[in-house]
């Protein structure tokens, strides 16, 4: 057994770059190269193509970069684990073999299910739901790998169990080694979303550009796991981006929900977490400390919502408010008339981003965005009736009446996210390995009905001395995303900043859950909560139900809050002069 497992990704979402899977088996040496290819939306999305035909339901790009790279994985020695079987995994371990079978290769495929839920979905009380998985952990990968596969594939793991199990697998943990499983959860966590750990979405992108970082496609990164749980980020010489600690730190300051992090396996302490740069495009990662998992495990369910059809229209010029008004009361007044003579009325929600500025000297400058949202359970009531009411205006309007959208379309459906939990007794997992047999993983036996966070010891802010009114982000970087319903803000004080120390101590005397709210006037009623990491050098932000009910029910312009975190960069606040760079205090 080597000192060292390498493990690398080739995917952090379905529809990643295809040829990621190649770049990284040629690039250099791997032990394992992983893929993470679920999340709540993708699922629902297999759900809809399950209804159209019940033989699909897993990642079919994952087949494709299969049938081009598993000769290339044999010959390198490489292991390939998965999460791409989704709602139909025997079905993908089938095409798998038979790719194998093909190309003469010999493999041993397994695969882990009991994730899928369906079936008890009444019996939970989930009725109608689409899809119901529960994320279970990384043994039954381990299992099937000490079994001899080459190739594993899942349905609903958790992302960083993709990575926990060859780890487990190779290192021979057991249960009860919650340092070092805690340890490969942050790996799994840091290299699950593919090149965001290498550059990619990065708030500091313009240093990465001035260096040429861009001037190629990004590297996928790769975890060097060592026996006590450390590792070292890094990525393939010669490719694009680049591995520093603020890369790394952008990755874990967000899509948290407090000091720990929940997994099947272990409950990760993310204020034990100490990062280094070791050298270029090497970042160790060390300290990380966990404790038993909780006793349930987290089910996703997605559940038919309705149908839906929107509408934009070009507001330009003068009068735009009363423009506005004049087109609502038109539209509203037309489907009220509908439903007088027995049409369902939709739900309509409204939203006018005013972006024009005074004195434009393009039409473009001068011109902001309606935008009509409409919802029903009914889908004529959002089809061509709704969407022809809106292009009949454009005779009997406003001054400069322009549609942006396409012309009248028929409503299409719309699912919602709900998370459940379960005790991880009642889930089963199993793993069926290539010659059919199964095998059944036990849960933990020694778990927590309540995982808690660890006290933060937090720095003492000092005094401010002379402040500057500027972005936040000409002092901190940010990352941000959705969880369900809710969204994620991760905000840290970047490496390099003069007296970081006192910066980050600064930064987290902020930003409270009321300072949050008067920054992101659209969180002003809802609830936000703050967990300080001084150990990565901020904090994370979790603002409860902006997103309703997920990114695929929401009618948000930034449905999975991807920006959030760069509006909040953007607000203004009296930010110490000892903090900023010289270019900033201009």
């Amino acid at each position: 057994m080597s000192s060292t497992v390498k493990i690398g990704n080739c995917s952090g979402f379905y529809g990643d770059r295809i040829s990621a899977m190649r770049e990284m088996l040629e690039g250099g040496d791997l032990d394992y190269l992983t893929g993470d290819y679920l999340a709540e939306l993708t699922m629902l999305i297999l759900g809809r193509d399950v209804l159209k035909d019940a033989s699909t339901g897993y990642a079919k790009t994952f087949v494709r970069q299969m049938a081009d790279c598993m000769a290339l994985a044999k010959e390198k020695g490489v292991k390939i684990v998965a999460d791409a079987g989704g709602l139909n995994t025997p079905a993908l371990a089938d095409k798998l073999k038979e790719i194998s079978v093909e190309q003469d290769l010999g493999l041993s495929i397994a695969y882990v299910e009991g994730d899928d839920l369906r079936a008890r979905a009444e019996e939970l009380g989930w009725q109608g739901a689409l899809t119901a998985n529960a994320y279970l952990g990384a043994f039954g990968i381990a299992e099937a790998l000490n079994a001899g596969a080459d190739i594993v594939v899942t349905g609903r793991v958790t992302d960083a169990s993709v990575v926990i199990g060859p780890a487990i697998a190779h290192f021979g943990w057991g249960r009860e080694d919650f340092d070092q499983l805690a340890g490969a959860v942050v790996a799994g966590h840091i290299i699950e979303c593919g090149t965001q750990a290498c550059g990619g979405n990065f708030a500091g992108f313009k240093d990465l550009m001035a260096d040429g970082k861009f001037d190629q496609p990004l590297g996928f990164p790769i975890a060097e796991i060592e026996a006590d749980g450390s590792f070292v980020i890094t990525k393939h010489e010669g490719t694009g981006g680049a591995v520093t600690v603020d890369t790394v730190t952008a990755q874990l300051v967000y899509e948290i929900q407090g000091e720990q992090y929940l997994n099947p396996d272990v409950t990760t302490h993310f204020s034990t977490i100490q990062l280094e740069q070791e050298g270029a495009d090497r970042v160790r990662v060390f300290g990380v400390q966990g404790s038993p998992p909780p006793i349930t495990t987290k089910v996703c369910l997605n559940f038919f919502g309705g149908f839906r059809n929107d509408a934009e229209l070009l507001i330009t010029g003068l009068d735009q408010d009363e423009k506005v008004a004049l087109l609502r009361k038109q539209i509203e007044a037309a489907l009220e008339a509908k439903a007088a003579d027995g049409a369902e009325l939709p739900n309509l929600e409204w939203t006018f981003n005013r972006s024009d500025v005074a004195d434009p000297d393009t039409q473009e400058a001068g011109t902001s965005v309606l935008r009509v949202h409409a919802e029903s359970m009914n889908q004529e009531a959002v089809g061509r009736s709704f969407s022809n009411i809106v292009i009949e205006l454009a005779l009997a309007s406003l001054p400069g009446f322009t549609a942006s959208s396409s012309p009248p379309s028929p409503g299409r459906t719309y699912g919602y996210y709900q998370p459940a939990y379960l005790p991880q007794a009642d889930v089963p997992h199993v793993v069926v390995l290539a010659d059919g047999v199964r095998i059944d993983i036990a849960p933990p036996s020694n778990t927590v009905e309540k995982a808690e966070g660890r006290p933060v010891d937090l720095p003492a802010a000092g005094g401010a001395g002379e402040t500057v009114s500027t972005p936040l982000g000409r002092l901190a970087y940010a990352r941000s995303g959705d969880k369900g319903g809710d969204a994620n803000i991760g905000v840290w004080i970047p490496a390099g900043t003069p007296n970081r120390e006192a910066a980050v101590a600064w930064l987290i005397d902020l930003l409270t859950p009321e300072r949050i709210k008067e920054l992101l006037p659209e969180t002003a009623d809802l609830g936000v909560e703050t967990y300080p990491l001084p150990n990565l050098g901020g904090l994370n932000i979790l603002v409860r139900g902006i997103l309703g009910q997920g990114v695929a029910a929401n009618a948000r312009l930034d449905p999975q809050a991807k920006a959030l975190g760069e509006w909040l960069r953007s607000r203004r606040a009296d930010i110490p002069v000892q903090f900023l760079k010289g270019e900033f205090l201009a």
